[in-house]
This record gives C-alpha cells, structure tokens and sequence, in this order.
C-alpha cells in the first residue's frame, strides 16, 4: 500500500463508472486537467495502462477492469472500519487489563464490575490478581492497563492515586471467646498460632513490619494465599489471622469468628495505579471514576 493514493483509486472509479474524465471531475470538485494528472499519477505507480478510450467514452484495460474489483474490496473495508470507529466514538466499548490483589478482586470488584457490565455491556475489563510488585511490573510493560494495588507503589513512570484505606483486623475462633486479649497487641497475639499470608505479598509485610515494631517476629503455624481457606482454618479452631477487613466484613456476624481491631492501628492504603503517558480511553475513564467513588 506504500505510496498508494485512495483519492487516485477513487478518481479512476469514477472515471469507468462515468465513461468521462470531465464527468468524473464534475462529480469531484476539481478540474479535468487535475483528473487526468491523477490517473496518471495512479498508472505510474503502477507501470501499468489502466483506461483507455473507446470511441468517445473512457473505459478500463483488462488491468483496469481487475484494479476496479479491488477498489470495490478496499472501498467496503473502510466503510466497515469507518462504522466500527463511529461505533467506538458513540459507545464504550474495547478491553481493559486490570490487575489487582487476590483480595480486592474477591470482596471489592465484583459489585463495581457488575455495575459496568450493565451500563457499558461493549465493555470488557479482564481482571488478573497478583502481588503489588507483580502488578507494577505488568503496568510498566503495558501488559496492563491499570493496577489497584496496596501501597506503596514506586515508579517514576506510574500515576498513583490513592482510593480505599483498609484497617487489618484479627479474627479469632468464637469457642475460644474467654480467650481473646481485650487489647490484640503484637505481644498479645505472640502466644497464638498464628495463620498469615504467604511471604511476598505486601500485605504480609505490612503485618511482619508491625510485629517487628513491636520487638517481635511473627512466627505463623500456616502460610496461605487465600483469604477463605485463612477464615476456615480460623474458624476451625485451628488459630488466629491477621486480614484486611475488606476481606472479613460480613465474618462478624458468623458464629464461629470473632473480629477485634489491632493495637497498634495497622490498616492498608488501595490506590489505583497508571502509567503516566497512558491513553485514556472512554472505557478506562469509566472505570477509573467508579473505583474512585470509593473514596467518597
């Protein structure tokens, strides 16, 4: 297609439709000496004759006949591409990459997500899970679009802003309710088997960084990466776990946990995460200013 002029081919489409180089230059605005250059120009490019006259009438050589049948292919092409390029200007529509924590994608998305669907049902926004710093890396290699990630999120290519703070909370089997410190200290969670998440993810940072602040290094009994299988363990009599509440509102009101906040404070901070020079799209923008309605 280097070099290959639309206007020529539409020119010399006209020309065979209408048999006449002054009728072609009629219908487009322009002179005949203009016309005629552009056919010209069009049969250069390709070392080929391609009209030819016939009594008083243009018509096309058997090059122009079979340049004709490919114009009529292009010319459907780009009414197909023009529509679908109107149909992005009118709706949103495409696919956006979205990448988050295990725990977020199960407690906080889903609702969001559901609600985009059913505004915006061209929409589709594919959700992946991972720690923080896999997510980051995702993001700066464009395989994604957006993070909603636990801080802190470094990057002097990446847009962070931050949307949810997420308290920790320990939960507790309620058979051992005589047993529970009134005050959850890291010295008084240090007799407990204690079930935490697996290393690597930045929430089992921030709970190993409270520990340490307190003198004390956490030694769990188990190491998991799902918050439901942690709850169950817990609610089995098995230990005590240490989890965003995000992932535990609704535990309250089970019979067989126990939620007490932690002394010191420890909460999380979500924030969604961008590239700076990323394009925004209606898509995206949509999601972005549901995930930032979080804040209010």
């Amino acid at each position: 297609m280097r070099g290959l002029n639309l206007d020529h081919l539409r020119t010399f489409a006209q020309v065979i439709e209408l048999g006449s180089f002054s009728a072609a230059a009629d219908r487009g605005g322009v002179t005949q000496p203009a016309v005629s250059l552009q056919i010209r120009q069009l049969e250069r490019r390709f070392g080929l004759k391609l009209v030819e006259r016939v009594g008083r009438r243009a018509g096309p050589t058997a090059a122009g006949l079979e340049l004709l049948t490919h114009i009529r292919v292009i010319d459907a092409a780009l009414a197909q591409a023009e529509q679908a390029m109107s149909a992005h200007a009118s709706q949103v529509s495409g696919r956006i990459r979205l990448g988050t924590g295990a725990t977020a994608c199960t407690y906080l998305l889903p609702p969001i997500l559901a609600q985009l669907r059913r505004r915006f049902p061209a929409l589709d926004i594919v959700a992946s899970t991972g720690n923080t710093a896999d997510m980051l890396r995702g993001l700066e290699n464009n395989t994604l679009d957006m993070g909603l990630v636990t801080l802190p999120a470094p990057g002097r290519m990446l847009q962070v802003t931050p949307v949810l703070e997420d308290e920790f909370v320990a939960i507790f089997p309620a058979r051992d309710v005589a047993a529970i410190p009134a005050l959850v200290t890291p010295q008084a969670l240090a007799p407990w088997p204690l079930v935490l998440f697996e290393p690597g993810a930045r929430t089992r940072r921030l709970v190993d960084d409270w520990f340490e602040a307190a003198g004390i290094a956490a030694k769990p009994v188990m190491e998991l990466g799902s918050t439901e299988a942690m709850k169950e363990i817990v609610a089995a009599g098995l230990g005590c776990a240490i989890l965003p509440r995000l992932a535990v509102s609704g535990a309250g009101q089970r019979d067989a946990l126990v939620l007490r906040s932690l002394t010191p404070r420890l909460s999380r901070e979500l924030a969604i995460v961008m590239r700076r020079d990323k394009p925004v799209s209606r898509g995206l923008r949509h999601l972005q200013d549901a995930l930032l309605a979080l804040r209010s």
